[in-house]
């Protein structure tokens, strides 16, 4: 606790040696929201559950200066919108830290680059490397106890097993633990109250029967359930990393730096947060736009992808405004800011995934309450059953060794085993059909849509234009055309360059930015590009983007192209209607060659110029459960924003980053299969939470009455969990169709043969 006034000092020191920031260093880091409103970020790594959550949005949201206040599990950062000023007196954003301490969390700055979960990564890793080997060794020894080993060989392997589990539960349990004591030490509770209670008590009882030379010990039991229990965490922490690293990956789009022009004309490169409204910013080709502006000077081609989506440049000139994020690709541009760094588009992409996760933790939220209500239950019910028997009895070893059984017989094995067993079978299934699963709760939620919404470029097509028209141009005007395409890198030049065999132009040949490709010859002016480029007119679009080779202004050819549809289009998009679901095209691409890919698709619902936001509102619209399947970085928001999503192999990294799932062959038929196994796969585990609590109602009672001995409760709990194992595997061997279900075709992994 520090002493100086508040606001006096650089920063405090908060409870348990964590630093605070200062006032000054709070209120310098918070953004401004007009209306006396601002907000501050700061990272809160300790929370883990929908309990910590709900203590920390209630402790902001108790100070009258807080708006609104917000956790996102994720990315574990809190964001409060506070007022500036309270009944005439200026807030002080420091309390905001102090309260998030008082309840037990840390909380501080965000910095740059920073990643904390690697190590607790590593630690969780090894936490469950340890806990393994350990109820494997406590197993085998266990083994030998029930085949009837004599009292002193007996008791050997129970000391023996007691020294394997106690060091075991301290260095593998300490996330429970610490989390437990924590909660309880600030007067609340958390799911890991009851866990560690379950395990501390099933080892002291285990340890009570040693020291009393009892036959029968349960120190595999309580070992064995921290073993589910980490994995269980190790893969939420995986998850919560993964989205976090989407997140990450966008902000890497954004350049350090950009050269400023200052009025006088002197040139200054400044880091991208320094830049502010109103500056003005010289962009060379080949470098990405760091922040939003407008064009003042120059013309150029812009890859706009992570607008729209699409391959195909866009030409801007003066006026013109562009977003951060965007690559200029062929002349040099002079642009005035409109927005500072933290305001720009892709700040707004990089908020879109951030609200779409925190809203997706509600599912979080409910499993979390779901499992502190089972533990304590358990435990009230051994109670019962003690205190019970004490008045039935009266003999204290005996009721509590009753006790324990149904402690025992209610370890929540099978349950916790129901969902992840389903999921890791399932998941090798897809790996096989050639679907990788990022997020195991994501095949759930795929068995629940009632809708596929898909982009169109590098998604049902596959973003590589191809000359259709090359037929009905002679040889010698294709070739000239192919030779002038040879000097630029623009997707349609390519893609005519590719289609005919080039020959030799003799000239000077140079490109004009945003325009096209302009050659000087003995028989004239040859122009490949727009039509008003080329022939200073404007003429009918087909539909289709087009070059046009001109000579003297004359127009010689139009060349044509269309995107071509990705291997198994349509058969996928056949196989989702027998399905029962609903598709869709959603598109930043124009109008005209939206509609075309529909039709030949089938596909009657499509919307084309979508945003990124118009894209995140087109996925939310309806109450529908969509599955989204994009690859750009500008469907990122959507993928994270819908019921649950999918991209290409080939998608950009952060469109793979924030997809639930990722498919590596071409065809689209990946699309149908994974939908049909996450259906299968969701029986499966209704069917494995049907068992195992089918097992509690039956063997509950007979512990609770006294015909089950502490083995038999283990080899019960060992034996329902065996069973739930075993139905999971049912999912290999399931045929790919009968007369009930979809076809056959629907079953084939992606990339198979048709």
């Amino acid at each position: 606790m520090s002493c100086c006034a508040p606001g006096a000092e650089i920063t405090t020191v908060a409870e348990g040696g964590q630093a605070q920031p200062a006032s000054e260093e709070l209120w310098l880091a918070s953004r401004s929201l007009g209306g006396g409103l601002l907000q501050t970020d700061l990272s809160v790594p300790g929370v883990h559950c929908g309990a910590c959550i709900s203590t920390i949005e209630s402790a902001l949201r108790a100070r009258p200066e807080v708006e609104r206040a917000r956790v996102n599990l994720s990315s574990r950062r809190v964001s409060i919108v506070w007022k500036e000023e309270v009944g005439g007196h200026r807030s002080e954003p420091r309390e905001f830290v102090s309260a998030i301490t008082a309840c037990g969390y840390q909380a501080h700055l965000l910095s740059s680059g920073e990643d904390e979960g690697d190590e607790l990564l590593k630690q969780l890793i090894r936490a469950v490397a340890v806990s393994g080997f350990a109820a494997t060794n406590i197993m085998l020894l266990s083994v030998s106890v029930w085949s009837g080993a004599d009292a002193a060989t007996r008791d050997l392997f129970h000391w023996i097993s007691a020294m394997i589990a106690a060091p075991t539960l301290v260095y593998a349990g300490r996330f429970f633990y610490q989390s437990a004591w924590n909660a309880l030490r600030h007067g609340r509770t958390n799911m890991d109250v009851p866990i560690a209670l379950a395990v501390t008590l099933s080892y002291g009882m285990s340890l009570y029967e040693t020291i009393g030379h009892g036959e029968h010990a349960w120190f595999d039991a309580s070992v064995t359930l921290l073993f589910f229990l980490l994995i269980g965490r190790t893969l939420d922490h995986m998850m919560r990393g993964r989205a976090r690293s989407a997140i990450s990956g966008l902000a890497r789009l954004s350049p350090r730096g950009a050269t400023v022009v200052h009025p006088d004309g002197t040139r200054e490169y400044r880091a991208v947060d320094e830049i502010r409204p109103g500056e003005r910013l010289m962009i060379a080709a080949g470098e990405r736009i760091p922040v939003d502006g407008r064009v003042l000077f120059g013309s150029s081609d812009l890859d706009r992808s992570v607008v729209n989506g699409e391959s195909a440049p866009i030409t801007v000139g003066a006026g013109d405004l562009v977003q951060a994020g965007t690559l200029n690709l062929t002349g040099p541009l002079t642009l005035e800011t409109t927005a500072a760094a933290r305001d720009s588009f892709l700040a707004e992409i990089m908020g879109l995934m951030e609200a779409a996760e925190g809203g997706r933790a509600r599912y979080r939220r409910i499993a979390d309450r779901a499992a502190r209500y089972y533990s304590p239950a358990v435990h009230l019910l051994a109670l019962l059953t003690f205190i019970g028997w004490m008045l039935v009895e009266g003999d204290v070893r005996h009721a509590m060794l009753i006790a324990v059984a149904v402690l025992i017989i209610t370890c929540p094995c099978a349950l916790g085993l129901a969902v992840p067993v389903v999921q890791v079978v399932a998941a090798g299934r897809l790996f096989q059909g050639g679907v990788m699963v990022k997020d195991g709760s994501a095949m759930e939620r795929l068995a629940e849509i009632d809708t596929v919404l898909l982009d169109k470029t590098g998604t049902l097509t596959l973003g590589e234009p191809r000359l259709v028209n090359a037929h009905e141009i002679a040889r010698g005007v294709l070739a000239t055309a192919a030779a002038l395409a040879a000097h630029s890198r623009h997707p349609i030049a390519v893609a005519l360059h590719d289609a005919a065999r080039s020959s030799h132009l003799e000239g000077e040949i140079s490109e004009i930015p945003g325009a096209g490709i302009e050659a000087k010859t003995a028989n004239g002016v040859y122009r490949l590009g727009s039509r008003s480029f080329a022939c200073g007119t404007i003429g009918v679009s087909s539909g289709l983007p087009e070059a046009i080779l001109s000579l003297g202004g004359q127009e010689l050819a139009c060349f044509r192209f269309e995107d071509r549809l990705r291997p198994g289009a349509r058969e996928s998009i056949a196989a989702l209607h027998e399905l029962g679901l609903a598709t869709g095209i959603l598109s930043g691409d124009r109008e005209p060659v939206v509609a075309e890919i529909g039709r030949r698709l089938g596909i009657a619902n499509w919307r084309a110029e979508l945003s990124p936001r118009g894209k995140v509102d087109a996925v939310a619209a309806g109450g529908r459960r969509v599955l989204m399947v994009g690859d750009g970085i500008n469907d990122a928001p959507a993928l994270r924003a819908a019921h649950v999503s999918m991209a290409p192999a080939t998608a950009a990294d952060v469109g793979r980053q924030a997809a639930d799932f990722v498919f590596m062959h071409q065809p689209l038929t990946a699309i149908p299969f994974a939908i049909e196994t996450s259906r299968r796969a969701g029986r499966l585990i209704r069917q494995n939470f049907a068992l195992a609590i089918g097992y509690n109602l039956i063997a509950v009672p007979i512990a609770i009455l006294g015909y089950a001995t502490p083995l038999v409760a283990a080899v019960a709990m060992s034996t329902s969990s065996v069973i739930v194992v075993a139905n999971a595997l049912r999912l290999r061997s399931l045929g790919s169709a009968t007369a009930s279900e979809p076809p056959a075709s629907l079953l084939q992994p992606a990339g198979s043969a048709r």
